[in-house]
């Protein structure tokens, strides 16, 4: 696997090596030992999965305090733009997000260290999303910042009259609202 360190300290993308012949490709896309050279300290307690149709945007999510989640995001069938949003206190990235196209053809997966806001879009006609978590869900300690805060800058590569949005999402706060980690 290829660990790629982003411009926000403990962020990696990660590209699993896939080895193919005319019947497909196998890869390995989680090894603890691979994970803990790049990544230590985290030990993942429940795989997710979410399926979605064109323009569903998810997010941006956090859960605060102890119930704070470390996740490892991937995209098993389709494409989707993932999108996270540094809230961790302490550091000089605070409100900084970084967006990365993550689908089934290239492979590539985020990791999300505790203390970000995570949310992504889907680009392709249907998305089947997956994730590891560190924590468990904590609904009493989710919180939803919102998705087109313009202090963020983020570019969703969806028109906005396209997006599909849970009540929950719609109801965000803006970032100047968040008290940070």
């Amino acid at each position: 696997m290829n660990f790629i360190e982003q411009d926000i300290k403990g962020v990696f993308v990660i590209e699993p090596k896939r080895f193919g012949d005319a019947r497909g490709y196998f890869c390995e896309t989680w090894k603890k030992s691979e994970f803990d050279k790049y990544i230590p300290g985290v030990t993942f307690v429940q795989d997710n999965e979410s399926a979605s149709s064109y323009g569903v945007l998810r997010g941006l999510h956090f859960q605060e305090g102890e119930y704070a989640q470390a996740k490892l995001v991937r995209v098993s069938q389709g494409r989707v733009l993932d999108v996270i949003v540094d809230l961790r206190g302490d550091s000089p990235t605070f409100g900084k997000h970084i967006a990365v196209e993550l689908s089934a053809e290239n492979g590539r997966q985020l990791f999300v260290p505790r203390g970000f806001a995570h949310g992504f879009v889907v680009l392709s006609e249907f998305a089947q999303f997956q994730y590891k978590v560190d924590n468990v869900y904590a609904p009493q300690a989710e919180r939803t910042l919102r998705y087109d805060d313009e202090s963020l800058g983020i570019d969703w590569k969806v028109e906005k009259s396209q997006m599909l949005l849970s009540e929950k999402d719609l109801q965000g706060v803006m970032l100047k609202n968040i008290k940070p980690f």
